[in-house]
Parts: structure tokens; sequence; C-alpha cells
């Protein structure tokens, strides 16, 4: 990567800070994304950075195609499963080096609650879980070899681990005891793949453009159950104009494909979503920078009935040394 192309980008790092990766687990009932480049590792200086990061996802609306679903109007007990609400909370600590060689990784160990209830089939009464812990934890590499004084241009590679625990049950109703949906636990139990792409560029003085593609596919079934295949893409406009405090605009896009497998939800799995998501990153020391950004749903097409959020939050610390 060319010095004068590093020299000119001394600001990517720290806007980086609040673009979308898929660093989150996914809930078949209709857990959505949002999430943080940074923790893709995708940095244009060599160096290193720390990242704790908060992220709510509230899922609140039942949906089934485009339309909401009128639960006023459903019977119960009814012959099929009425999701009342998930809550989503994830914590994520990251550690991420790019080294001078255009060589980068990234290491995302992700803490994750979700309390969940719903009103299974032929029931008439809710039963709640609390599912948590350690979720997957995600290593990355990427190369930037592709890079030219006009942009930085890299390439991503990795692996999903099974770390997380995916046999957590129902706490109290009807279900009690039961262990709770494959697709709401906090790991899903398979490994796998990541592969993607990214580009950075500045558009004049003030303004830089970020491009970024991503596929997220299992390589294996666990118990009866495999994840389906995710593919992301991303865009994101930002304005440099205010020196090191970034605002930002981006429109991140999703499309994943039904689960499978005896274990897996397969009728209410899969869709997809396109967001609009404003965001924020500014200083607190020399090496410390906070973020934050709101996600908001343009588009959300869901197969069978799912749980769907009306807004995704995010806000972390970064520490580069």
């Amino acid at each position: 990567m060319s010095r004068h192309f590093l020299a000119a980008t001394a600001a990517a790092p720290l806007a980086l800070a609040v673009l979308p990766t898929s660093a989150l687990a996914c809930a078949s009932c209709g857990c959505t994304f949002t999430s943080d480049w940074l923790n893709q590792g995708l940095v244009t200086q060599p160096g290193q950075a720390v990242t704790l990061r908060l992220d709510y996802v509230p899922q609140s609306q039942l949906r089934t195609g485009t339309t909401k679903v009128d639960t006023r109007n459903i019977d119960i007990p009814n012959e099929r499963e009425i999701e009342r609400w998930t809550d989503n909370v994830y914590v994520t600590a990251s550690y991420d080096r790019q080294f001078a060689n255009d060589w980068g990784f990234n290491v995302s160990v992700p803490f994750i609650v979700r309390p969940h209830a719903t009103i299974a089939e032929d029931t008439d009464s809710e039963s709640r879980s609390r599912t948590h812990g350690l979720g997957d934890i995600r290593l990355m590499a990427r190369w930037q070899g592709l890079s030219t004084a006009k942009g930085v241009t890299g390439l991503q590679f990795g692996l999903v681990l099974p770390t997380g625990a995916f046999h957590q049950t129902f706490r109290s109703g009807p279900a009690q005891g039961e262990e709770v949906d494959r697709g709401l636990q906090p790991g899903t139990g398979t490994t796998q793949a990541v592969i993607g792409a990214y580009h950075y560029r500045r558009l004049g003085q003030d303004f830089a453009l970020m491009l970024q593609a991503q596929a997220q596919i299992a390589l294996n079934a666990r118990q009866d159950y495999r994840p389906g295949t995710i593919g992301e893409g991303s865009v994101a406009v930002q304005w440099l104009g205010l020196g090191r405090v970034v605002p930002q605009l981006q429109v991140n896009a999703r499309i994943n494909a039904q689960d499978s497998g005896l274990n897996a939800d397969v009728d209410n799995s899969g869709g997809e979503q396109v967001y609009l998501a404003p965001g924020l990153t500014a200083p607190l020391a020399a090496r410390v920078s906070a973020f934050a950004n709101v996600q908001l749903p343009l588009y959300q097409r869901v197969i069978g009935w799912q749980l769907a959020p009306r807004v995704n939050l995010a806000a972390g610390l970064t520490a580069r040394f």
C-alpha cells in the first residue's frame, strides 16, 4: 500500500469505527443485524485497536412477508406459535491488528443476553426464556494488497467458531424445561466460513465512501440444525469536514437463506432487509474514541412469521495503540 495514500487517509481508522458488519449471531425467528466494521479489522494504517461495543436489538413486531401481523385478531390457543417479543443485547470485545505488509487480523468475542416470550402451539399463556452466555467467536484475516493511491481495497476471510451454548431451556410457562429454538440460542453449534471484500476512498476533501460485501456460510450441521447462508452489503458516506468528529450515513442490505434440519424452524426463517443507519464517532482522548449509530428498517420481507425490530441501537469505545 502506498505511503502517499496512507497519509491522505489519516482519518479513516476513526471513521471506520461506526461502519457495519455481521458479527452478531442472528436468530431464525428474525433477529436482524447491527454491527461494526471495525470488528472486522478494516483499518487502513498499521497499528492495534481494542473495541468494546454494545448492541441492542428489540424485536417487538410480528411480521409475515412484508406486512405486520395483527395479533389482536388471532385466536389463542392457536395451531401455530405466536411470538411476543425478543430483546437481544450483545456485548462484543474485539482486538484488531493491522500490519505494514497489507495483512491484518481481528478477533471478536460476543456475550449475548436474549430474553424472549412466546405463546407455543396449542397453549394459552406465555413461555419465557433468557438465553445468555458466550456467543460464537469470530476470527478474521484480511489482505489489502489490491490498494492503490486512489483507495484501499481489501479481501476478508475467516471462521465463526461454535463456542456458544445451544441447549438452554425455557424458564417459565407451558414450555418450561424445553429447549429454546436453536435460532435463539447464544451459539449455532456450527462452524461458518466468512468471505468478503471492501473498498474505501476519499471523495474530495470532506467526504469518504465505503463499500463492503460479505457472505457467511455454514460448513456443517450439528444435531439436526444448519443456519442459513447470509449475504450482506453496505454503502456508507462520511463527512470529514468537522475534523475528528465524523458523522456518516449508511445503507445496509441483508439476504438470509432459511435454516435447515429437523431442529430448525425452517418455515419461519430467512428473508431480506434493507436499513438506513445514521451514525457518529467522536474523540474522547488522544487514542480513545466513542461511536454510536441507529439503524432503521427501510424494507423487510420475512419468510413465515417472524419478529422484527423497529430500531437497532449500537454504541461503543475504541482504543488505539
